[in-house]
């Protein structure tokens, strides 16, 4: 039913805008109640499963802008099944876990605020079958992580690694909507269903590098791969329910599924291919090699989101049918057991008072729950069998083993990556719970945490367990709809039964080796500790984040000479800047569009009007030399009557008479106000005004240029004799230019008047203002 797109969207941001009310009256209680609003839009989407695992379709599109082909166009297929279930529902229990973390916190009702209108954006970016719209969520959701990041804004950390995601992601955005604009071009469609079918035509384009480059610089920014992934363990600066529900299941998977959403356009090349290889490779493994270094449990799990999105990024760029398979398991999987460590860490952080690893071990007693769902989550991110990340470990290897020749780096990545991903896993879902207790070294005596906070845990952890035994529905339902639509193919059959997969072949042997090696990371993990600090140091001024901090003092350094340079205060500084670009775009104009080429015929020029012109040539020089008000206004009525001339000249009586009224009032106004006004002085240096005078000329000069190339230059059928037609028939006017003026051009007009209104009112205080001082004065 197309409606319940609509009503999934609507119940989650009408959550949003009253949950500061229902905090009020709630208290901590509220996160319940306001879970109730994502459990409500998981129910609407699961309703269409079945319909989605038919093959089918839900579509919802509302006309919104037509020019540029906007449609308000939402569509349930299965990938975008797959990630609204994620979002909603892992969604709920992290605002449930958020009412119990954040505990009596002031501002809970704005945390929930910005949590729900992240998850009605992020639910909105998913189920986006149009390119713009999808933009207009996707920015919504870099705001709103923005504000969610930087939600304890006291702390100078926390707004500055806020910043630093909303200017990488945002940055981004613009390369990607650059991205979107070339393929609606080349394809006249900015319809996700629409375009996945020409992919020929697309591929065949010149723009399509273009567009491969722009795009991916979008999505590459928020899945945070390499060189921009330093924000996602800088964003961990937000409170533990924004890190668990933005790096597991949803901001840092938007451009994983922006990947996947385009893959049947933009696949097949090698352009395509290679680079989301080659970066998810490197990321992949620079983010395992950081990770051994970190003493931070919640940093580990950063790092291992980062090394996450790597894989996932690698398995797009390999392509084939296993790693596609591989690609949205291990998608799902990460999602389950994710979000549970990282609200198992907060639990830790929040009972124990500390995250720091090596102060943390022996809990199990005092928090048996959590530990019950931190190993299950770990064993899962492990990849041990039967859990449900041991499918999507397999396929990973099934998809390796598949490759050949040069490509095989990619499987050898693969079994490095997750050796140390193992290792990561267990130190932090294990690690705290196990060994010989120190409470005197924690900030204060650890116990369980409330129901809030372990309910969430406990029940994902657990789900990773069960759909590992019984992966039947999820894989009907979910993965093989998935699939589907990131293949642009139908899938009739998929089978990931346990049986199928643990039988004696290569893939399992990895497998194995992948358990010796998480193990040998595990236990020598107080080695890798004891040179962190040292070697974290001596790689940090060379790192991608120095980097980003030496580019953005380097912006702010030249924003503060351009400012020094062009912000002095002077009027006269501004005027001349406005005129020396204003003049250099004109001057590249008219050299760029044919250059200057004026037919003169100079038997045409009048003596009178030459003498005219020259003589209103030397009235404006002696207005701008003069040291005398009375002088300037002689010399300018001497511009402005000319002009009445010229104007009765070429026969336009009314432009003269309008141009004289306007002269004999300016020259009125002047005399009102001439001797309130401080004499003339001269302020800038001679070379200043010889250099002004050369700029005005040529500008001048410019201007001349350009009228005389419009009057010999007609781009399209002239709209003068229509004018004149319809003059009387439609405005009863005989009088052209007066029909053209409060007719035809009446809003401008009128915005003219309104601008002389405002600006003789201003004159009025000014000069009234200047006449009570004075009598003041003189009191």
């Amino acid at each position: 039913m197309p409606s319940s797109l609509a009503i999934s969207l609507a119940v989650i941001f009408a959550a949003s805008f009253v949950a500061p009310m229902v905090v009020r009256a709630w208290g901590d209680r509220a996160g319940w109640l306001l879970a109730t609003a994502p459990l409500l839009a998981f129910g609407l989407l699961f309703s269409q499963a079945s319909t989605i695992a038919a093959g089918g379709a839900v579509v919802l599109e509302v006309s919104w802008f037509s020019t540029l082909n906007a449609a308000f166009s939402l569509k349930l297929d299965g990938l975008s099944l797959l990630m609204g279930l994620l979002v909603t529902g892992i969604g709920t229990f992290i605002v449930i876990y958020a009412g119990g973390y954040m505990h009596g916190h002031p501002q809970l009702g704005r945390f929930f605020l910005y949590l729900l209108s992240f998850m009605g954006a992020m639910l909105g970016l998913v189920l986006s079958d149009n390119l713009i719209l999808m933009f207009v969520f996707w920015e919504l959701t870099s705001i709103t992580s923005y504000l969610l990041i930087g939600f304890n804004h006291e702390e100078k950390a926390s707004r500055w690694k806020a910043l630093q995601a909303l200017l990488v992601t945002g940055l981004g955005a613009m390369a990607m909507l650059a991205g979107f604009i070339l393929i609606g071009t080349v394809t006249g469609s900015y319809s996700f269903s629409e375009i996945n079918g020409m992919g020929d035509l697309i591929q065949a384009s010149p723009w399509y590098t273009a567009i491969v480059i722009l795009v991916l610089g979008g999505a590459f920014t928020k899945s945070a791969q390499v060189p921009f992934h330093f924000w996602l363990p800088n964003a961990m600066a937000g409170p533990t329910p924004v890190s668990a529900y933005l790096h597991s299941a949803t901001m840092v998977k938007a451009g994983i599924f922006l990947m996947a959403r385009l893959n049947p356009s933009l696949s097949g090349s090698g352009l395509w291919e290679y680079t989301l290889g080659i970066f998810g490779s490197v990321t992949l493994l620079l983010a395992m090699f950081l990770g051994l270094f970190q003493k931070d449990v919640k940093s580990v799990l950063a790092y291992t989101t980062l090394g996450v999105l790597g894989i996932l990024t690698m398995l797009l760029g390999i392509g084939s049918e296993y790693a596609i398979k591989a690609m949205v398991v291990f998608l799902l999987g990460h999602a389950l057991y994710k979000a549970t460590l990282f609200m198992v860490v907060g639990s830790i952080d929040h009972e124990a008072g500390t995250r720091d690893a090596t102060l943390l071990r022996g809990l199990r007693k005092l928090m048996p729950i959590s530990a019950v769902a931190g190993g299950l989550a770990a064993l899962s991110m492990s990849g041990i069998p039967p859990f449900f990340g041991f499918i999507g470990k397999e396929l990973i290897y099934a998809a390796g083993v598949g490759l050949q020749g040069p490509d095989l780096i990619f499987l050898v990545v693969a079994l490095l990556g997750n050796f140390i991903m193992m290792g990561l896993a267990l130190k932090a879902g294990v690690g705290p719970f196990w060994g010989k207790p120190d409470l005197a070294a924690l900030p204060k005596k650890p116990h369980e945490a409330p129901l809030a906070m372990w309910i969430g845990p406990i029940f994902l952890a657990v789900t990773g367990l069960v759909i590992g035994l019984v992966p039947f529905w999820v894989t009907n339902h979910m993965v093989t709809p998935a699939i589907a639509s990131i293949q642009g193919t139908p899938i009739h059959s998929l089978d990931l039964a346990l049986w199928t997969l643990v039988k004696p072949n290569l893939p399992l042997l990895l497998s194995g080796l992948t358990v010796l090696g998480g193990l040998a990371v595990y236990l020598n993990r107080r080695r890798f500790w004891a040179v962190a600090d040292r070697l974290l140091a001596a790689i940090r001024p060379y790192g991608a984040d120095a980097m980003y901090e030496r580019i953005f003092n380097g912006v702010l350094a030249f924003s503060k000479f351009q400012t020094r340079v062009l912000q002095t205060g002077r009027l006269h500084d501004y005027v001349f800047f406005v005129v020396l670009v204003t003049g250099a775009f004109m001057a590249w104009a008219i050299f760029n569009f044919g250059g200057i080429h004026l037919p003169f015929d100079w038997r045409s020029f009048d003596i009178l009007m030459v003498c005219l012109v020259v003589m209103m040539m030397l009235a404006a020089v002696i207005a701008v030399s003069a040291r005398s008000y009375i002088t300037v206004m002689v010399a300018l009525g001497v511009v402005g009557f000319g002009m009445a001339l010229v104007f009765a000249y070429f026969g336009a009586a009314d432009l003269a008479i309008t141009q004289l009224l306007v002269e004999t009032l300016t020259v009125v106004l002047f005399m009102f106000v001439v001797l309130r006004l401080p004499q003339l002085k001269t302020i800038s240096a001679g070379r200043t005004r010889i250099r002004d005078g050369i700029v005005a000329t040529l500008f001048g000069s410019l201007i001349t240029l350009v009228l005389l190339k419009a009057v010999n230059l007609q781009l399209d059928e002239a709209i003068s004799g229509t004018m004149a037609a319809l003059s009387y028939p439609e405005a009863k006017g005989k009088n052209v230019v007066n029909v053209i003026l409060v007719d035809f051009r009446a809003l401008d007009t009128m915005g003219e008047a309104i601008v002389i209104a405002v600006a003789a009112m201003g004159i009025a205080a000014l000069v009234s203002t200047r006449l009570k001082s004075g009598k003041g004065e003189e009191k």
